[in-house]
């Protein structure tokens, strides 16, 4: 789809002062969260084997904060390619995220389980 195809789709969505609201809003928490997430990527990283997790959720610090500056910038030109770099970006973020709390799930339900085998033996 071509930049002026997105203009002629959807005019009342770019002239909207609340989209534009929405949208500088929704950047600024995103570059909050992204410095959040990288300095506790950072803290994740001063151990060794912390670091196997440290370093993804540097990544995606990274990743929403740049999907940030693209919303912003889309928020400015009203570019296509900007506001598909932006989903983009987030999308990259949120996967991250999603493998994680699957990861963090299994790992729960696991330790339920070890737990209840534990206090069902009588140890």
């Amino acid at each position: 789809m071509t930049n002026s195809e997105m203009k002629n789709m959807s005019p009342a969505i770019q002239n909207d002062s609340n989209f534009k609201t929405n949208i500088s809003d929704m950047t600024r928490y995103m570059r909050f969260i992204g410095i959040v997430t990288i300095i506790g990527g950072a803290i994740y990283c001063l151990g060794i084997i912390t670091a196997i997790i440290g370093v993804p959720i540097i990544i995606m610090g990274i990743r929403i904060r740049e999907a940030a500056e693209s919303f912003k910038r889309y928020s400015l030109t009203s570019e296509f390619s900007d506001l598909s770099h932006a989903v983009e970006r987030q999308t990259r973020f949120f996967f991250i995220s999603y493998v994680f709390m699957i990861i963090g799930l299994a790992i729960t339900a696991l330790y339920i389980v070890v737990f209840f085998v534990i206090l069902i033996s009588g140890a």
